[in-house]
């Protein structure tokens, strides 16, 4: 199955392209406050090497918006600031030098205040993001009954305010709190207008409940060839909403590179702790403690010996545990025994060795 991407507008975003061709970019959120210029700046640097590939910083007093020329100086990635009902602090994060600006229609809404920001924003030559959430948007016109319309009418009576005013470097996100709502919204958008969507579901909860309806969700308009960036967004550390976004690329074909783990369920004939050794894997993997290919490359890490090989045959490597070892797999053929205790290290060594490191490459 090939993923036929919706065609809209590319619009760049510091140095990041999003919309056309270019591929599905991950965001998320720093979550403490931006005038605490030292944390603020910890945490993007861990969101970029975990993968983000933008970040929204929120402003709420003017210490959030002068700090952000500091941050920017100091941080690669791109940097969006998320605004509410001040249009000033807009301005302000503009002259500071952010790379773009998220407004939201349900709080910025006077027509000299929009003007006042689309000017400065025409002027540092920076696009705006139009983002809606249920929470916030307002019951007006003839199908203020349905959510999904009355997110639609909404986005798109503030972009034509936009458009009058000559200025169409637009991102657009209708974010609600539910599956349903939040696709439906979707699909209306991307077929009444031409600019590139910002994926999202708003409130999820905690990562459990919070990663199943994002990748519900986003899994869903992604596959139909809807969206430009994505946010998976977790009440949680926002390492894990940029792992999350990986894995749901990953699982739709949408992102190459880096490790991919797949492992078996689990059952009776399992004579280990499969679960803590994968969760180790994993959480090594995705911290960067050893150089990652940058090619894709699957791992299997299989329960038994009965079949785990056979089942996992298209991994480019694997183990398959029996009592006390496994046996070291690739594409399906045996390879050697190998010990449990040191299996998860094991595995990193060939890894490495197959993207032509040496195995001392991996840090303990």
């Amino acid at each position: 199955m090939e993923i036929k991407r919706r065609k809209c507008k590319v619009i760049k975003i510091g140095n990041c392209l999003i919309g056309g061709k270019n591929s599905v970019a991950i965001q998320s959120m720093t979550k403490v406050k931006t005038s605490d210029i030292e944390n603020t700046v910890k945490q993007i640097r861990q969101l970029e090497q975990a993968g983000c590939q933008i970040v929204r910083l929120a402003v709420k007093d003017s210490a959030d918006a002068e700090a952000l020329k500091r941050i920017k100086a100091q941080v690669r990635l791109p940097l969006v600031a998320d605004i509410h009902f001040s249009f000033r602090l807009a301005i302000a994060a503009i002259e500071n030098g952010v790379d773009k600006i998220r407004l939201n229609p349900g709080n910025i809404d006077k027509p000299q205040e929009i003007k006042a920001v689309v000017s400065a924003l025409k002027s540092a030559r920076i696009p705006l993001r139009i983002g809606l959430n249920s929470g916030s948007v307002r019951d007006s016109g003839p199908r203020k009954s349905r959510m999904t319309d009355r997110l639609v009418d909404a986005c798109m009576r503030y972009v034509r305010m936009i458009e009058k005013l000559k200025f169409n470097d637009i991102v657009i996100s209708l974010k609600a709190n539910n599956v349903l709502d939040t696709v439906d919204a979707y699909r209306k958008i991307a077929g009444v207008c031409n600019y590139p969507l910002h994926l999202g579901v708003t409130a999820t909860g905690a990562p459990y409940n919070g990663i199943i309806k994002s990748s519900v969700a986003l899994g869903s308009l992604l596959l139909e060839g809807i969206g430009d960036t994505m946010r998976v967004s977790l009440t949680d550390n926002p390492v894990e909403e940029v792992r999350a976004a990986k894995a749901i690329m990953e699982s739709l074909g949408l992102r190459s590179g880096g490790v991919q783990v797949i492992s078996c369920p689990t059952c009776g004939r399992c004579e280990l702790d499969l679960i803590s050794i994968v969760k180790e894997l994993e959480s090594k993997i995705s911290m960067n403690k050893y150089k990652q290919p940058d090619y894709p490359l699957k791992v299997a890490v299989m329960g038994c010996v009965v079949n785990g090989p056979g089942e996992a045959k298209e991994a480019d490597l694997g183990v398959a545990f029996g009592k006390g070892s496994g046996i070291l797999f690739s594409h399906g053929k045996i390879v050697r025994k190998i010990p449990v205790k040191n299996c998860v290290k094991t595995l990193l060594q060939e890894i490495n060795l197959r993207r032509g490191y040496g195995a001392s490459d991996v840090k303990k």
